[in-house]
């Protein structure tokens, strides 16, 4: 379908933001395994391909999808794992977790954006309040991070897989979120949000059957069994 994939290192770093929300507490985190990130957020072209519609507001193939549930993008995963040619190569596609997506989104960085701490630098990477007229755009059309992801900030918000808790208080190892809870983790701000809300750190949640105009998702590519 023409998805792309960066391979993301394995390695340590401070997962958080000191300055921020309650929920932002910084602690490290080790991630033991690397993994393959999206380049770039679901496109609705690539959604319509797998799931045979196209639920967006904001129409575009290139655009990235939205109005589609957490549920909707899990389902998404496991149809594109199931195609037989996925399959035969031992392809499983899955949401990132809250930890891989802020390790990718922050690329070795410890700033505010992948891109330094200065929010006016933000309209070179990423559509947000202030400069996407309020509607999504096509993936790409912004500068990558420094391991080559795209739309990390902005454009629409992201699921994640885990469920939306306080964060630990000390060192983790691979962290999946809690067991249960009431929303799922919703990353990267989106075109409705000014740039705060845009930061590697800031985090959200919706219900995970809730389909809202400005989140979408990207997927995480692992080997089968893993």
């Amino acid at each position: 379908m023409g998805m792309k994939f960066r391979q993301i290192p394995a390695g340590t770093f401070t997962m958080g933001d000191a300055s921020g929300d309650d929920d932002e507490t910084p602690h490290e985190v080790t991630l033991t395994k690397p993994f393959k990130m999206g380049v770039h957020e679901v496109t609705q072209a690539q959604y319509e391909q797998v799931m045979g519609v196209n639920p967006s507001k904001f129409k575009g193939a290139d655009n990235p999808v939205e109005k589609v549930s957490w549920d909707d993008a899990v389902e998404f995963c496991r149809r594109l794992s199931e195609l037989p040619a996925e399959k035969e190569a031992g392809h499983v596609y899955r949401l990132p977790t809250e930890a891989e997506w802020e390790y990718a989104c922050r690329a070795g960085t410890t700033t505010n954006f992948g891109f330094g701490d200065d929010d006016s630098n933000l309209d070179d990477y990423a559509w947000f309040r202030e400069n996407s007229a309020e509607k999504t755009h096509p993936v790409g059309g912004k500068k990558p991070n420094a391991w080559g992801l795209y739309g990390m900030h902005g454009n629409v918000g992201e699921w994640c897989q885990d469920w939306k808790e306080d964060y630990p208080a000390g060192a983790v190892t691979d962290p999946t979120g809690p067991a249960s809870g009431l929303y799922r983790v919703i990353r990267g701000g989106s075109y409705l949000k000014p740039a705060e809300y845009c930061r590697s750190a800031s985090r959200s949640g919706g219900y995970p059957s809730y389909r809202y105009y400005y989140d979408g998702f990207r997927v995480s590519l692992s080997p089968s069994g893993k």
